[in-house]
């Protein structure tokens, strides 16, 4: 990472005194090959961008106010290495973009920012610590892969006590004489010492259509307008109050790393957001990943994991199950730069809501990051380059 910092002299006006203050570009371009057996209906190869991890680029700065106490920011960009276009819906600084202070005791920022969910337990997941979005859990139904992030939000960070750390962030409604409408709030907390890490989170989204996966905070939706792109659960988006709960843990025995997640997620309240047959009922899934991480030598490590998906029933039908198994091999030419590729294999069964929320469809195979498949398989494999600065 290359760090480019600036000390600059700045005269207060009552004392004279001096601070200092440091900018930090940083980002990673990645890019390579995919090949799905099945998106949207035929076989496809072509080129991807962040294959092993999103490309971005950002800023992160710091000045020391005096005292133990920093003004800090970050402002990140997502970008499409194939195409130089911008992600995350084209936002100038969509997967990150905020300002705040910091001390011994920990940060307070604000803006917009990832949940507690993705700050304590997504961090865990075998698609963050080996593999890619394509290893994500079927549609990131739970955020560990932090596809959304939050608006407007203000965000509390502890300072790391003996290995312990917590946090919690909240996001206004913003809609006027309805301050719950839109809320978005999460805590979390992580516990590291020695080979074991451990962490545990909990989000609540109130309207999530339009409040998390439309990434806003106003406007209204409809079953055809829906934000929801996963047919995993798109046809819940009428839900008024989405909900995660998820703990994830990671022990290192000498060269390897055995990891283990859990989550569960809940659409409540069906029928909120838009009319819906299926008007003031829950639907639950919950997920759970295992998996290891072996370094083989320095420089090559392999991967490989299980994750499985299960909704429950709704009115009688066969609930929705999804198995997911991925291997992969990560080559290290230097400490910046690494060659990769991953493969995934992820079988659907049972019957979801249709993406309109009406009725119930055949549950198809959804891998992270591409158009889903027309029947119950599908299959992924990617190979790429992928430098840090």
């Amino acid at each position: 990472m290359k760090k480019m910092c600036c000390v600059a002299a700045l005269a207060a006006m009552s004392s004279g005194a001096h601070a200092q203050s440091d900018v930090t570009l940083y980002g990673i371009v990645d890019s390579g090959l995919t090949f799905v057996s099945n998106s949207g209906g035929r076989q496809m190869a072509g080129m991807a961008s962040g294959g092993m991890q999103a490309s971005r680029w950002g800023m992160r700065g710091a000045e020391d106010l005096g005292g133990g106490l920093k003004a800090v920011f970050r402002l990140e960009n997502g970008y499409d290495v194939g195409t130089g276009k911008a992600t995350q819906g084209g936002l100038q600084f969509g997967r990150q973009a905020n300002i705040g202070l910091s001390s011994r005791y920990g940060t307070v920022l604000l803006g917009r920012q990832y949940d507690s969910v993705v700050d304590y337990v997504g961090r865990l997941a075998f698609a963050n610590t080996f593999g890619s979005s394509i290893n994500a859990h079927p549609g990131d139904i739970d955020n560990f892969n932090n596809s959304y992030r939050v608006n407007n939000s203000v965000k509390f960070q502890s300072a790391d006590y003996s290995g312990f750390s917590f946090g919690g962030l909240y996001s206004l409604g913003g809609v006027a004489g309805q301050a719950g409408r839109n809320q978005i709030y999460s805590v979390g907390a992580a516990y590291a010492s020695g080979a074991l890490n451990v962490g545990v989170g909990y989000l609540n989204a109130r309207n999530p259509n339009v409040s998390f996966f439309g990434n806003s905070t106003t406007g209204a939706v409809s079953a055809t307008t829906s934000n929801i792109s996963s047919p995993v659960y798109a046809g819940y988006g009428s839900a008024n109050t989405y909900q995660v709960f998820g703990a994830a843990a990671a022990y290192a025995l000498g060269q390897a790393t055995l990891g283990a997640t859990y989550s569960n997620v809940k659409f409540s309240n069906l029928g909120a957001s838009y009319a819906s047959p299926f008007a003031g009922q829950t639907q639950t899934f919950n997920n759970g990943e295992v998996s290891l991480i072996y370094r083989l030598y320095p420089a090559l490590a392999l991967g490989v994991s299980y994750t499985y998906t299960r909704s429950n029933s709704m009115n009688g039908r066969s609930a929705a199950q999804y198995h997911q198994g991925a291997v992969g091999v990560d080559y290290f030419l230097s400490k910046r730069t690494d060659l990769y590729a991953v493969g995934v294999f992820q079988h659907a069964s049972g019957e979801t809501l249709s993406s309109s929320g009406t009725g119930f469809v055949p549950a198809v195979a959804s891998i992270g990051g591409l158009t889903a498949s027309t029947n119950q398989n599908q299959v992924a494999v990617r190979a790429g380059i992928k430098v840090k600065f």
